[in-house]
């Protein structure tokens, strides 16, 4: 995918939520072993790479989502974080996403550079039930970051935000249940008290799928097929445009880059009814979301 980076691979299960691990599912049908954590080498450089024009592949204005099949705060990849922090470095004009299971370990794995945070990054943490989210959340609070949301997925029980909205830093928050070999059920009433208390507060708010199992007024559903659970979380109505991030995209020279320069999303019509629309970065016109998806 176009807007997705991984330098590398491979990651070490560390809470609830990664007992049923997508990286570790996937592996697993080619022979891995997602425990095996190795250097990305073809793709480490992706958002440094030019088409033959000479142009960056990544637009300037483009959110690249880092490390989705590990973990940018792994203590294992300590040896290659360095040069990732090099490589964002050198593309201000792109919002980078990093997510982890491991805000005790950012601090002490900034760059020397950091001060108070790059403009365009954009830092996550999981939480996907209650202990997690008052374990992580008052860490994110707490580190130099412009941008921080939190995003609970796998959601295998109900996590209330409230009484860390107030701080106003938290700009997006994302939800969605479990897949792959997970059969643990999310609960609609647990996304509809997320939805409410991100309302409340102008947070961005989106429901990305129900999962394989999910509860609706005491009914438990099976939904196998993952563009069915995209299309019935778009059909609760439960997202919330809040107030908008404001990324400061830069040129080399810290030049702010001018907003009709930036990159504009092109969604198709069919995209109207796609639960991550609200967050997403667009679509390639590859043609590949057309095909079913029942994993």
């Amino acid at each position: 995918m176009h807007d997705i980076w991984n330098p590398w691979h491979g990651c070490i299960r560390c809470s609830e939520g990664c007992e049923n691990c997508y990286m570790y599912y996937l592996d697993a049908q080619r022979n891995r072993s997602g425990a095996d954590i190795t250097k990305n080498k073809a793709a480490f450089r992706y958002p440094l790479s030019r088409d033959r024009s000479g142009k960056y592949k990544i637009q300037s204005g483009e959110m690249i989502r880092v490390c989705m099949t590990s973990d940018f705060f792994l203590k294992e990849a300590d040896p290659w974080r360095n040069d990732a922090w090099n490589i964002i470095r050198q593309r201000p004009d792109v919002s980078f996403f990093l997510l982890t299971k491991r805000p005790e370990r950012v601090r002490e794995c900034l760059p020397p550079d950091w001060q108070d945070g790059w403009h365009n990054v954009f830092f996550n943490v999981t939480c996907e039930n209650q202990k997690r989210a008052d374990e992580r959340i008052p860490i994110l609070l707490d580190l130099p970051f412009h941008h921080k949301g939190i995003m609970c997925a796998p959601m295998i029980g109900p996590v209330f935000i409230r009484q860390y909205l107030p701080s106003g830093q938290i700009e997006q928050v994302m939800c969605e249940g479990e897949n792959y070999g997970g059969t643990r059920p999310c609960d609609y009433a647990w996304v509809k008290t997320l939805y409410d208390e991100c309302r409340e507060y102008d947070v961005t708010f989106a429901f990305l799928g129900t999962g394989r199992r999910f509860i609706k007024d005491g009914k438990l559903y099976s939904i196998e097929n993952r563009s069915l659970q995209s299309s019935q979380a778009f059909r609760s109505g439960l997202r919330h445009q809040g107030k908008p991030m404001e990324f400061r995209l830069t040129d080399p020279l810290g030049l702010e880059i001018p907003e009709e320069e930036l990159y504009v999303p092109y969604f198709p019509e069919h995209c109207n009814t796609y639960s991550m629309k609200l967050i997403c970065n667009g679509c390639t016109r590859c043609g590949k979301c057309r095909k079913a998806d029942v994993l």
